[in-house]
């Protein structure tokens, strides 16, 4: 997956981006609180999206 698709996942689902570091972006979900690090590399593995979309708590994309 690529991982410009991934971020737009989570914009849909309205999370939110707290900051930007050197290899990973962090990413907030304000309804439950939840945040996870989101790797910024040109291709994500299925794996890894589905493992963070369960860490915000929100759908598969």
């Amino acid at each position: 997956m690529k991982s410009r698709d991934l971020i737009r996942h989570p914009e849909a689902n309205g999370c939110r981006l707290l900051r930007k570091g050197g290899s990973h972006s962090i990413w907030k979900n304000p309804k439950s609180g939840k945040r996870t690090a989101v790797p910024r590399h040109n291709e994500i593995t299925e794996y890894t999206a589905i493992k963070i979309c369960k860490q915000l708590e929100i759908p598969n994309p």
